[in-house]
């Protein structure tokens, strides 16, 4: 069988994968550089497929995959030399696929073969852009820019960034509480441990929290300012390393600047962190009032399990990356508890829960696990969907965002299909409902959009049981499918809108943001906007031009990745890639919807300063 026939069955039985790519092929744009850069890197990938003159009709089959049709290139001899001439001048190190011209249902189809490279050639970047925003990763079906967490796959080192001594540090700076903790609790474990003897300075040393210096001068390490650190020194070291519980009002995220939030801000050694994070969690929920028989004191219950709670501040504090300084956030919604922070899982997100562990920050993961305070192994995440699954409690969620380098555990405070759940699915009788299925309506119901990853989470399927079931329900109109790059997202559909507006009839709480309806235009932009975009053209290379303008049309109001497109007449990668991003980078645009990066109706606005 020949190649693009053998990739296009694929395409139509399974739909894209990590290791096929479908591009309709009409010109060789960043697009395609990236997945090539992609595939070359990606570590034990083995290179992938590109197929060009591919499209897809965005109509599923009957195994509940969508259906690809070959739609062919013109000058194809043209595309391929293209190909060939990008990929020995776009890059740091010319690169050579195996590009080749086929027939597929009559038409011409292009192939291109990416082999991985040998570990002495990588990263494979953009040259113009370095390392390592101009490298990429392929990361399920898509292609995702390096970020510095990505750096140690490429380069061997012996040394992980918790384990780098800090220069402006001393034995002043130690938490005296801190190492009092690690001691208690370590004594709990193994009361015979030889380190319990050791001097407050030989601990620290045997734990990689603290080094001497080349002049015999103890200093902390990122390990020892963190775990043991005082508030003082971490604020004038690490001045955003903090947790920022917040309180938010209602389901959704409030990007109303007027309708403020509660916030608390949580900084001090990460040991004597986890409880009172903790505490600020409960306080907030709900207690159910239990006196045992026989028992004279009355005891308070929160429905959910101490340790999933627990074990998901943990997984924060020991799986982020502390390479930038960005703090973790705690946010409490009336219907879940989202915890967010910086650092994607090193882990792939489709074996979150399986048995492994990838340590980002080995020397505070040990601490935590020697102390108990975490779980060993990589258990941390399937303990978690136990206990929540015997509390029949509906199990945590997980989201690994590798682009917005953002990792996101998230806690619904909601019984699995209660009493409440199981009248109102009686009005869902005729759609003969799994009890999977009925589990990722009320997702979205609680939180607004499921994918298959998350659907897979909650109900332990597989993935293409997942595809199906979520496609029969698209068919049902319960749910309604959006894209998002190349991600596939499902929100509520028009029948379980209806259902879900009779459940909850409309209150005051701000709706979150929508889609324009018709598509944007530049009547409604002032003269000199105007002005400036009819002065871009189609080949501007004043890309700060380009940047003002992005900044003053998400000013006027928040815009999509689209609608901006559709206004300086660009693609939707090229607006993402090289014009928001930088921006956000630079602090100048913001999400509307931050707790979910990749909300089909997510917009960008303007931070105000």
């Amino acid at each position: 069988m020949k190649k693009a026939q053998d990739i296009f069955d694929k395409l139509n039985n399974v739909d894209e994968d990590k290791r096929i790519e479908a591009k309709s092929g009409s010109k060789i744009d960043r697009s395609l550089m990236e997945t090539i850069c992609s595939f070359s890197n990606e570590p034990g990938m083995g290179g992938g497929d590109i197929i060009l003159g591919v499209e897809c009709s965005g109509i599923t089959n009957e195994n509940a995959v969508k259906t690809y049709n070959a739609v062919g290139v013109e000058d194809a001899d043209k595309l391929q030399s293209d190909i060939a001439t990008q990929c020995s001048c776009m890059f740091n190190i010319a690169v050579r696929p195996d590009v080749s011209i086929e027939k597929l249902n009559g038409k011409n189809v292009i192939v291109v073969s990416v082999a991985e490279l040998d570990t002495r050639s990588k990263p494979l970047y953009f040259k113009n852009e370095g390392l390592p925003r101009g490298a990429y990763r392929r990361i399920g079906p898509t292609d995702q820019r390096c970020t510095e967490d990505d750096m140690p796959l490429f380069y061997a080192s012996s040394e992980s960034y918790d384990s780098t001594v800090i220069s402006d540090t001393s034995m002043d700076d130690v938490d005296e509480n801190a190492i009092s903790r690690y001691r208690t609790l370590r004594e709990k474990v193994n009361p015979l441990a030889e380190e319990l003897d050791y001097k407050d300075e030989d601990l620290l040393l045997a734990l990689g929290a603290c080094k001497k210096d080349a002049n015999g001068i103890i200093r902390l390490t990122q390990t020892g300012l963190l775990v043991f650190g005082k508030s003082m020194a971490q604020r004038r070291l690490s001045p955003a390393m903090r947790i920022d519980y917040i309180r938010v009002p209602g389901t959704t995220w409030i990007a109303d600047a007027d309708n403020r939030f509660d916030t608390i801000d949580m900084r001090g050694p990460l040991i004597l962190l986890v409880k009172r994070a903790y505490n600020a969690i409960v306080d907030d929920l709900p207690k159910g009032f239990v006196l045992a028989e026989g028992e004279l004191q009355a005891e308070r219950s929160t429905g959910m399990p101490e340790k999933v709670i627990r074990e998901a501040i943990v997984n924060a504090f020991i799986h982020r990356t502390y390479r930038v300084n960005q703090p973790i956030q705690i946010i409490r919604y009336s219907n879940r508890i989202e915890i967010i922070n910086p650092g994607f899982s090193l882990k792939a997100q489709e074996a979150l829960g399986e048995p492994g562990s990838v340590l980002r920050n080995p020397f505070i993961s040990a601490i935590f696990h020697e102390t108990n305070i975490a779980e060993t192994k990589g258990s941390g995440i399937g303990a978690m969907r136990r206990l929540m699954k015997k509390a029949k409690m509906v199990p945590p969620t997980f989201e690994s965002d590798h682009t917005r380098n953002q990792f996101t555990a998230r806690l619904l405070l909601h019984h699995f299909l209660g009493e409440e759940d199981v009248r109102w699915f009686e009005s869902f009788t005729s759609f003969e409902l799994s009890d999977e299925q009925k589990l990722a309506l009320v997702f979205v119901r609680e939180v607004g959009a499921i994918d298959n990853i998350t659907y897979r989470q909650l109900s332990g399927v597989k993935s293409v049981r997942a595809s199906k079931d979520l496609s029969r329900m698209v068919n049902y109109c319960l749910l309604e499918a959006k894209k998002h790059s190349n991600q596939t997202y499902y929100v509520a559909g028009e029948e379980l809108k209806a259902r879900i507006k009779k459940l909850n009839p409309p209150t005051s709480e701000p709706n979150p943001p929508s889609l324009d309806v018709n598509p944007p235009t530049l009547e409604l932009l002032s003269t000199d906007l105007k002005n400036r975009i009819e002065r871009i053209g189609k080949r501007t290379r004043d890309k700060e031009l380009l940047l003002g303008i992005v900044v003053d049309l998400c000013k006027i109001k928040p815009r999509s990745i689209s609608e901006i497109a559709k206004i300086i007449n660009r693609t939707d990668n090229y607006v993402k890639h090289d014009l928001v991003a930088p921006l956000r980078e630079r602090g100048s645009l913001t999400y509307t919807i931050p707790d979910m990066i990749n909300h089909p109706e997510q917009k960008y606005k303007v931070v105000e300063k």
